[in-house]
C-alpha cells in the first residue's frame, strides 16, 4: 500500500503569515481587544481556536458600525478600501494580514481604474477575496467567472479593460476566459495575479490524482482554493473525497484501494493533514 501526499498541502505563504499575525497579537499581554474582520482565513476549525484565545470576528456591517475600540486585523483576503477609512476614523488600530499577492492587485485596480479602465475580475462574485478587490475600483468592475458570462461581456469599443483574477482561480479557465474577451477586439491588458503557489498546488494535485486509486482532498467547505482542488481531482479520480477534518472520512471506503493521494487547500493547518495521513496509513 502506498500513501502519496503532495509537497504543497496546507498553509500557503499568505494564510500562515496571516495566521501567524493573529497569533502574535493575542500573545502581546495586553487587555485590548482584538477583532478579525471576517474570519482570518477559511477554517473553521482555526477561528474557533482563535476564538477561544478571545478573538472575535466582525461579521457585519453593523458590527463594523458597533466597534469603538481595539485592535482589528484585516483578513488575509483583503477588504475595500472603504474599510480603511473607515477604521481610520474610528481611530482603531489596523493590523493589515492582507496576503501580498492580494495586496497587488488592490494596487492593480486603483491605478487603472484611476486611468479609467474598465476593470474585469475573473473569480468568483461572492468571494470576500474578489469582493475586497472590487472595492479599489474607481470605475465600473465586472466580475466573470464562466464561459457564459465571458461571452454576454460588451461595453464601448473604444473602452480599454484590464483583466485581473482572484489568486486562487483555476489557470486554465482563466486562461480559457481570457480568451473569449480578446475575441471581442477590445484595447485588453491582462495581468495573470493567480498566485504561483495556486498553479503549483492545482498541477501537483493533478498529477497525483492521475496515478492513484482515490484521493482525499482536505479543507473548509467554504475554502474557494479546496473546492477548486477538488473539482480537478474528481475529474482525474473518481474515488476523490472532499474533508473538513478526519471525522468526515470513512476510512472502510479506503479497505480496497492500493494507493492514496491526499492534498489540501492553502487554509488547512498541518495537523490536521497530519493526522488524516497518520490514520489512512493504519488502515493500511
Amino acid at each position: 500500500m502506498k500513501i502519496i501526499k503532495a509537497e504543497s498541502a496546507g498553509f500557503c505563504f499568505g494564510v500562515k503569515r496571516a495566521v501567524d499575525t493573529v497569533y502574535k497579537c493575542t500573545e502581546t499581554g495586553t487587555d485590548e481587544k482584538i477583532y478579525t474582520y471576517g474570519p482570518i482565513i477559511h477554517n473553521e476549525e482555526v477561528v474557533k481556536d482563535m476564538e477561544k484565545r478571545g478573538v472575535r470576528v466582525i461579521r457585519s456591517e453593523e458590527d463594523l458600525a458597533a466597534l469603538k475600540e481595539g485592535t482589528v486585523i484585516i483578513r488575509s483576503h483583503g477588504v475595500e478600501k472603504r474599510v480603511y477609512e473607515e477604521l481610520e476614523k474610528k481611530g482603531i488600530h489596523i493590523v493589515d494580514a492582507t496576503c501580498p499577492f492580494v495586496k497587488k492587485i488592490h494596487k492593480i485596480v486603483e491605478k487603472h481604474s484611476e486611468q479609467g479602465d474598465r476593470i474585469i475580475i475573473i473569480g468568483n462574485p461572492d468571494h470576500p477575496e474578489v469582493q475586497g478587490i472590487r472595492g479599489w475600483a474607481k470605475s465600473p468592475v465586472s466580475v466573470i467567472r464562466n464561459a457564459e458570462e465571458a461571452e454576454s461581456f460588451s461595453c464601448p469599443a473604444d473602452q480599454k479593460i484590464c483583466i485581473v483574477a482572484q489568486t486562487t482561480f483555476n489557470y486554465n479557465k482563466f486562461k480559457e476566459l481570457v480568451e473569449i474577451i480578446e475575441k471581442k477586439s477590445y484595447d485588453v491588458s491582462v495581468l495573470n495575479t493567480i498566485c504561483n503557489a495556486t498553479k503549483e498546488r492545482q498541477t501537483e494535485a493533478r498529477s497525483i490524482a492521475e496515478t492513484v486509486d482515490a484521493m482525499i482532498v482536505i479543507g473548509d467547505k467554504h475554502s474557494s482554493n479546496t473546492q477548486k482542488l477538488f473539482e480537478i481531482c474528481r475529474k482525474a479520480c473518481n474515488n476523490t473525497y472532499y474533508i473538513q477534518t478526519l471525522g468526515d472520512l470513512d476510512l472502510n471506503q479506503l479497505g480496497s484501494v492500493e494507493t492514496v493521494g491526499i492534498t489540501a487547500g492553502a487554509s488547512t493547518p498541518n495537523n490536521i493533514i497530519e493526522e488524516v495521513q497518520n490514520n489512512v496509513r493504519i488502515i493500511f
